[in-house]
């Protein structure tokens, strides 16, 4: 019904207001969305039902209709992250160049959220269908590219270990390793510290990105070893 006022003898109709409605209409999407942003501000420790519900401005259980709990959420969380990694390059290139190319972008990724990192490390992937759909992509150019089948999962983890560790040194402070007044007494790792320094400067990066550099080349040579041990020449 249209609200009515009184002017001047007459009666005035004044139409409805339209606009947003005054509770957010949910989705899975919408819920992951607000969960990521949650997380990115309180860490994976203060994340709740109920803090995600104060965001949204609904009650928890209106969730229900839409998901079937936190771990739902959670994985719709990890959807929104691994949908910005690209794993297009594992059906293209050598499975040593893909493995270094997914990796890069994947640290990006989460170098964007970086406070989610310790939540999916300690939870299962489970739900989280279009992550598995990336992982897919992955094995199946390992698989292609001589491994194992029983040796994709553990080769394709310790990539993920040493990335997600890459991307929580972004966070450090740029001289989290400036001995400072202390210098005079540890002169060869003050020196070497400048050194670091000026490689990183000389290639245009920070000093996390010279380090996963050099460990992520470091870990895929030592990869092809691995994989030349599997296989022997006969």
């Amino acid at each position: 019904m249209p609200d009515t006022r009184r002017g001047r003898g007459r009666t005035e109709k004044v139409p409805r207001r339209v606009g947003r409605p005054a509770t957010p209409i949910l989705s899975r999407e919408t819920i992951a969305r607000a969960a990521l942003e949650l997380i990115d501000d309180v860490e994976a420790d203060g994340f709740s039902l109920a803090e995600l519900g104060k965001r949204l401005g609904v009650r928890p259980s209106s969730f229900y209709n839409h998901v079937t709990g936190k771990d739902d959420i959670l994985s719709g969380v990890r959807e929104l992250i691994s949908d910005s990694i690209d794993a297009r390059m594992f059906a293209e290139l050598p499975w040593d160049e893909a493995l270094i190319s997914w990796a890069r972008g994947y640290r990006i990724a989460f170098a964007s959220h970086p406070r989610a990192i310790p939540l999916f490390a300690t939870t299962e992937v489970a739900g989280a269908v279009r992550t598995f759909r990336m992982y897919e992509q992955v094995v199946t150019g390992l698989e292609r590219g001589g491994w194992p089948a029983g040796m994709v999962i553990p080769t394709m983890v310790a990539v993920e270990s040493f990335i997600m560790g890459s991307a929580l040194d972004m966070l450090a402070p740029p001289g989290n390793f400036d001995p400072g007044p202390f210098s005079a007494d540890v002169p060869a790792f003050t020196a070497t510290v400048a050194a670091r320094d000026a490689a990183a400067a000389g290639q245009g990066c920070r000093p996390a990105g010279l380090a996963f550099e050099v460990g992520l080349v470091a870990l895929v040579d030592g990869l092809r070893g691995v994989l030349r041990s599997l296989r022997p020449e006969r």
